[in-house]
């Protein structure tokens, strides 16, 4: 049972208010007698709650229970969905993806925008600008209270902006950009990996861990550190740039402008389809996230004809997985990514194997979980943080 900590009179009905909209929002349409019992609440307390929640249009009642007996403690009380939306935006150099949601989280609509090679920066940033508009009409409403946006390359997080890194297209940063001022809304700017990391804590498999580091596997590598349950950003913004890291099985060092001579030269998705090649594995020439995607299906697919190349996979995982952990000692580390998470738990298990002997700390290794884009899903949830901390408010 959760019980609401004595305060000023003001600071306890914010805190008993914050705490019964956040249980309304985990659990769904509740009684008084159940936000009663969850809260430790006495029932004059709820009831006068329920009254101010109802009176800011926050919550609102949204029928019965089934219990035989009627009366005002069957009554259900709801958040009301509609009372605020927010976008996410998952920007790849492939192109767009978004999703609008409503204060409790649901999508209301979708849409992607793919990013051809040929097509100018300006008009990607036009088309992805009209489809998150269109997206927001077709969920009903023609604000959102707040967007946040996923994006490769790192983050100040002073100016909360891209940093110039080479190989990125210019249009991330001008879209961020277009959005602020052209839609008049906060809009919330986080690396796609620390993510996709936010979302393995909150909703995939990482959520009995407060300290973990996610691995991501996918056209690029790149890590989202979570300690104490926090995320960590570094000094500049490029914690997790393990693209980067010198580690032995590449022909040459990176540089402060190219991470092939790095850990993305070994496991990212071109070095996995050159892997699966001479494995005599399919591998489509695209050398892309969903090509080493499908190469890793193809592995787990062929049973032992495929266990080779997985065995090697891991053990060039395992020597990224090692830096970090003998660097953070996180306990555990999750694979995402499209590679990551495709291997499931025969990859994940490889690696766990590999690192037990290249570390002397003691590492669970995992699969991401999180279904559909864990970019976008993250995106959503930091988003949705900022629309209960402004609506919700509490100390």
């Amino acid at each position: 049972m959760t019980t609401a900590r004595t305060a000023t009179p003001s600071t306890a009905r914010a805190i008993n208010d914050r705490l019964a909209l956040d249980l309304l929002l985990e659990q769904g349409p509740l009684t008084a007698t159940q936000l009663k019992e969850l809260t430790g609440l006495s029932r004059p307390t709820v009831a006068d709650l329920l009254e101010r929640l109802q009176h800011s249009g926050l919550v609102t009642m949204v029928g019965e229970s089934g219990a035989v007996r009627r009366g005002p403690n069957a009554r259900l009380y709801g958040l009301v969905a509609d009372r605020a939306y927010i976008a996410g935006i998952d920007v790849r150099t492939v192109g767009v993806a978004i999703t609008v949601a409503d204060l409790t989280g649901r999508t209301r609509a979708t849409a992607r925008l793919p990013a051809a090679p040929d097509t100018a920066p300006a008009d990607l940033v036009d088309g992805a600008v009209r489809a998150l508009v269109d997206a927001t009409r077709r969920a009903g409403t023609d604000t959102l209270h707040t967007i946040a946006v996923g994006a490769p390359g790192l983050i100040d997080p002073a100016a909360g902006e891209l940093s110039g890194t080479g190989g990125l297209p210019r249009w991330h940063a001008d879209l961020v950009r277009a959005l602020r001022e052209q839609l008049g809304v906060p809009v919330l700017l986080e690396n796609e990996v620390n993510l996709a990391g936010i979302a393995e804590q909150r909703l995939g498999s990482a959520r009995d861990r407060d300290t973990f580091v996610l691995l991501w596997l996918g056209h690029s590598v790149g890590a989202a550190a979570i300690l104490d349950g926090r995320l960590r950003r570094g000094a500049s913004g490029g914690t997790g740039e393990i693209g980067f890291l010198p580690v032995p099985g590449t022909s040459m060092l990176p540089t402060a402008t190219g991470c092939d001579g790095g850990f993305h030269g070994l496991a990212g998705s071109a070095a996995v389809c050159a892997l699966a090649r001479e494995h005599g594995l399919p591998a489509p020439a695209a050398d892309d996230a969903p090509a080493a995607e499908a190469a890793v299906r193809a592995a787990l697919a062929a049973g032992e004809d495929g266990a080779a190349f997985l065995d090697v996979l891991a053990e060039r995982v395992a020597l990224g997985a090692a830096a970090v952990c003998v660097v953070l000692d996180p306990g555990c580390v999750v694979l995402g990514g499209e590679v990551g998470t495709a291997g499931g738990t025969e990859l994940a298990d490889r690696v766990a194997r590999r690192l037990a002997g290249l570390s002397p700390l003691r590492t669970e290794v995992r699969a991401g979980t999180v279904s559909g884009s864990a970019v976008l899903g993250g995106a959503v949830l930091i988003a949705l943080d900022a629309v209960h901390q402004d609506l919700f408010g509490g100390p």
